[in-house]
């Protein structure tokens, strides 16, 4: 049965009039406020005049009172006699209003442009020793993070950053909880990165580093370049602060590296994202060790002045001699990094230290203390040479990482080992070299990794790993980590229905998907992007770092792992922390920390003497020399570096015609 309509009611049809009227122009407005402010004055004019004593006691005269106070209070001038004078003074009364009224207006809009030019972050920037980012990009949210909480370690100071978007947006978006960064200002400001007036808001000459965040978009290399270039001619002739860039096409490195000059650092994004990608497909847990050990929350890298006592002695002593902290390595006079030297490798003159501690002031003063009486050899595991075991991975879906990520799993892995890939509906692209190698078989199969069908068909849990590729972002998609998602969770339901944990490594590309994706308890996500962003807010704290990180994450220089404490201590013995580092350092490697099994959390730096009961479930966490040397730093095509040099130097090779890309730190 059909409802009946309610009848519509007067106050429904009249502010439907009054909507209605309203919409048609602005005279329309300007009469209903006349009409409004006459039924308001009118009668209370009248009623003034009525309850007045004093008031004329003819109907005329009260009428003349009442026009005259609504005049009055309408500023129209209230003149009366004959009806001409009466609208000459109401047309009087009307352009003053008007020319009143066009005069408030015009102070109105000026202070209202003068709010809003301030509000958008047009004035400079007048600090000094400031750190300031220039882009906005998805790395923005960590590298402002990680600038903001070294800042706030060291007591305060100023982050300021310039994009073109709106200054109160990126207020909101950037500035930390109330209480979580005592001392640190944030500053915005809007301009184009290309325009030297513009990077002069955020007073680059004065700031302590800069950095150039990766672009977004077809021509992202080039407006990074750009941007250099803008801020060479924004300094002038002046030295300037260190520089800290990043390219995603390792094609642009070059025109970067020259236009960042010589205290510039240039970093490869796509490189960075697959080395990390192929290290956690060998290493599980390794993405979240690096989250630990390159944010400034905890212990990180320094560069330290060694003691004088200590110049002479070899690596094998220095590294046990600090309590707290643990030496990886030197820093030579020239500038290059030595990681996990041989134990008998002797610190020179003029070396420093590289040491992993928890602030700049505890390593810089650090007492060097023997602490090889904690050493227990009876404790230490046998050793012997590392033999690398055939092993079974698989590959969902492709981007152009992809083929780099291959490369890089091939020459690490153990003789007869298998690499199955899954592209999807895409198809695989750059997969020249990829095939027919000895130590890796690729195997490319078809299918589509975010269907049920397809996974289930590949007996996943016989892979010893699971990686999962996010496909490359198309031109403005929003969303580009819904497949990673969508076969995230298929993959999920399959661990869920077969009660086991199935070892994944996702790549995501923006960081709010880490908390969507559906992990599983032996799974891992890696943001792509987010190892360059704390690499760069590293570097930019400190210049010294570039040497560092350019070996340990180059392939031919050292590298992180997690390995089993069973490799250097005998499980189920107690033994101190400083026996575990000497049993690293016998096999080649720095050991700075250890994760208990199920416990969870990295624990960096713990201290020399600690004593514990080593289980085989713990894993030591090492600096180490690359797998097979730097032979592991070319590939087939010529011998070409695949991970290029971060700053300017002067040993060739990188650069264009013999010119070397690199500089002072």
């Amino acid at each position: 049965m059909a409802q009946r309509q309610r009848p519509t009611s007067l106050r429904d049809r009249a502010r439907y009039l009054f909507d209605r009227t309203l919409a048609r122009s602005t005279g329309a407005l300007l009469g209903w406020l006349a009409l409004c402010c006459l039924a308001v004055v009118v009668p209370v004019s009248a009623l003034l005049v009525w309850t007045d004593p004093a008031a004329p006691r003819s109907l005329s005269g009260r009428l003349t009172a009442v026009w005259r106070t609504s005049a009055e209070t309408l500023r129209l001038g209230g003149v009366t006699g004959a009806p001409l004078r009466m609208l000459l003074s109401v047309l009087l009364g009307l352009i003053t209003l008007l020319c009143v009224s066009t005069l408030v207006g015009v102070i109105t809009t000026g202070l209202g442009d003068r709010l809003t030019e301030l509000r958008r972050g047009r004035s400079t920037v007048l600090e000094r020793g400031h750190a300031v980012v220039l882009g906005w990009s998805d790395q923005v949210f960590t590298v402002v993070g990680e600038l903001i909480a070294a800042r706030a370690e060291e007591g305060g100071g100023v982050v300021a950053v310039l994009a073109d978007r709106d200054t109160a947006e990126m207020q909101s978006a950037l500035t930390p909880a109330p209480g979580t960064a005592p001392g640190v200002r944030l500053v915005c400001r809007t301009g184009s990165l290309t325009d030297p007036a513009a990077l002069a808001l955020v007073t680059p000459a004065a700031a302590a580093s800069v950095l150039v965040l990766p672009a977004e978009g077809a021509d992202a290399d080039l407006e990074v370049v750009r941007t250099l270039l803008a801020l060479r001619a924004a300094l002038g002739a002046r030295t300037g602060p260190p520089v800290v860039a990043a390219v995603r096409d390792e094609r642009h490195l070059p025109a970067a590296r020259l236009a960042a000059g010589p205290l510039g650092t240039v970093l490869e994004t796509e490189v960075t994202t697959a080395r990390l990608l192929a290290q956690a497909a060998r290493r599980p847990g390794l993405p979240g060790a690096l989250r630990d050990l390159l944010d400034f929350a905890g212990a990180e890298f320094h560069v330290v002045d060694a003691p004088g006592h200590l110049v002479g002695g070899d690596f094998g002593g220095i590294a046990l001699c600090f309590e707290a902290s643990c030496v990886v390595g030197f820093l030579t006079a020239d500038g290059r990094a030595l990681l996990a030297p041989a134990p008998g490798t002797v610190l020179a003159a003029g070396d420093r230290l590289v040491v992993v501690a928890r602030d700049a002031v505890a390593a810089a003063s650090a007492v060097a203390v023997d602490r090889r009486p904690a050493v227990d050899p009876t404790a230490m595991a046998a050793g012997g040479p590392e033999e690398r075991e055939p092993s079974r991975m698989l590959v969902l879906g492709w981007n152009r990482r992809a083929p780099l990520v291959v490369d890089l799993l091939r020459r690490t892995a153990g003789p007869g080992s298998r690499l199955d890939v899954v592209a999807g509906p895409d198809g695989v692209r750059g997969v020249e070299g990829c095939e027919g190698r000895e130590r890796l078989a690729v195997v490319f199969r078809p299918g589509d990794p975010v269907r049920e069908e397809t996974l289930r068909g590949l007996d996943v849990f016989g892979y010893d790993r699971v990686l999962v590729l996010a496909p490359d972002p198309a031109a403005g998609a929003e969303r580009p980590d819904d497949r990673t998602l969508l076969t995230l969770l298929v993959l999920r339901s399959l661990e869920e229905e077969a009660g086991r944990a199935l070892p994944v490594v996702a790549e995501l590309c923006e960081h709010r998907s880490r908390a969507l994706a559906p992990l599983g308890p032996a799974s891992d996500a890696v943001v792509r992007g987010e190892l360059t962003a704390l690499l760069m807010a590293q570097v930019a704290h400190g210049p010294e770092l570039a040497a560092v990180f350019e070996e340990l994450f180059a392939a031919r220089g050292g590298a992180l792992a997690l390995r089993p404490a069973g490799d250097y201590v005998t499980p189920g013995r107690e033994a101190s922390f400083a026996t575990v580092v000497a049993a690293a350092l016998e096999r080649g490697g720095c050991a700075i920390g250890y994760r208990a099994h199920g416990a969870g959390g990295l624990r960096l730096c713990p201290r020399k003497g600690e004593r514990r009961v080593w289980g085989a479930g713990d894993e030591i966490l090492v600096v180490t020399a690359a797998p097979g040397g730097s032979e592991d730093a070319r590939v087939s095509d010529g011998g070409r570096d695949r991970v290029p040099r971060m700053r300017l130097s002067h040993e060739g090779g990188d650069s264009p015609s013999g010119l070397s890309l690199g500089g002072s730190g």
